[in-house]
């Protein structure tokens, strides 16, 4: 089945007569148990849920991976169980333009545990080849395709090889792109992660992770990383994340049709400086997007002519679309990324992340249009 039928169909309960067509919320921090606890039987909350079932054995479908996924109380939450697979001392290479948290997380490790960490444009392929290898061997190469903020595309198989050539894991964090338009078991990868509050539960309600492994060692220590450290969701946030992930094929549908028409909307209009989204032919990672995505995203990168005061003056100038951080919901939201003082400062200080929702293209040009016309 085609993953749009199987974000609908996969983690529903047995078929038997006068069964729910939904899973129930259980909602209980402990259960029975009396003697020594049998294998898979529910003992405590911290351990294991049946709630997060449904939505572990849709996702680690849509992903590919012989595993069910592992939710988490956050995207954060399950970088962190990610990169605690890089041994102390070892080294890790990831995009010098990753999201921001992650990189603040890595120069912690690299404070704490004494991690090498190397950032890399992850878009130059013969440089991140180099970095797995030298000046000695990765323990682990991290990759965001495209990257959060500024959209640049690896090369995700190429590297992937190289990676596994230099002995090191692969670790994706496949947020942006959705597991309907990059699936990176595919290419090989070791590890896949998701912020599930963006575009897989959908509906900027819920705040909550996933984390993805192939291998049998990898999983359980992932599992085993979430069981010690109590990084757990709730039960009820899995199952709104579950509700919402049923419409993840039209919203990501929607979202991209949007995205791709505003995109070339923008690079016409002559306040804009630049506009980067993969489906624009020009842009430097549509052909790469072309050939290993299905599909382009719906995240944008706009820079007004005039600097960050012209991109403030925008974002305050907008009426339907809402400034705010996060990204993935049904609404169109953007906010200007280095008003964080996190933000690598490698990205350009104008630079607009936008968010593109599954409202009508028209209406969400026309606030555009007045919005850009008034600077």
């Amino acid at each position: 089945m085609s993953p749009a039928t199987l974000v609908v169909a996969a983690g529903r309960p047995e078929r038997t007569q006068g069964a729910p067509v939904n899973p129930p919320v259980i909602l209980s921090s402990t259960f029975v148990s009396q003697g020594v606890p049998g294998a898979g039987e529910p003992l405590y909350g911290r351990m294991d849920a049946a709630t997060w079932h449904p939505f572990e054995e849709t996702l680690g479908t849509l992903e590919g991976s012989v595993h069910p996924a592992l939710v988490y109380a956050s995207g954060m939450a399950a970088i962190a169980a990610a990169l605690s697979l890089v041994p102390p001392g070892g080294r890790l290479v990831l995009p010098r333009h990753a999201y921001q948290v992650t990189l603040g997380y890595a120069q912690d490790l690299r404070d704490r545990l004494g991690i090498d960490v190397t950032l890399v444009d992850i878009a130059d392929t013969d440089a991140v080849v180099t970095a797995v290898r030298e000046p000695r061997a990765a323990s682990m190469l991290w990759i965001e395709t495209p990257t959060n903020p500024m959209l640049e595309v690896a090369d995700l198989p190429v590297l992937v090889e190289a990676a596994h050539a230099a002995g090191a894991l692969v670790g994706v964090d496949n947020t942006f792109a959705t597991p309907l338009v990059q699936r990176p078991f595919e290419h090989g990868a070791d590890v896949v992660v998701h912020s599930v509050t963006k575009y897989l539960a959908g509906h900027t309600d819920v705040v909550l992770g996933a984390a993805l492994a192939d291998d049998d060692d990898l999983h359980a220590r992932l599992h085993a990383y979430r069981t010690l450290h109590g990084s757990i969701a709730g039960p009820f946030e899995v199952w709104l994340a579950l509700r919402g992930l049923r419409t993840l094929a039209l919203r990501v549908e929607r979202a991209q049709a949007n995205a791709a028409e505003l995109a070339r909307r923008l690079a016409e209009h002559p306040a804009v400086a630049e506009v980067r989204h993969p489906s624009l032919p020009a842009d430097p990672g549509h052909e790469r997007a072309a050939r290993l995505m299905d599909g382009f995203g719906a995240i944008l990168g706009l820079r007004p002519h005039g600097g960050p005061d012209a991109a403030d003056a925008l974002v305050a100038a907008l009426r339907l679309w809402v400034p705010a951080t996060s990204l993935g919901g049904v609404e169109s939201t953007l906010e200007r990324r280095r008003r964080f003082a996190t933000e690598s400062l490698t990205v350009p200080e104008d630079l607009l992340r936008m968010s593109v929702g599954i409202e009508d293209v028209e209406d969400l040009w026309r606030d555009l249009a007045q919005a850009l016309d008034s600077l």
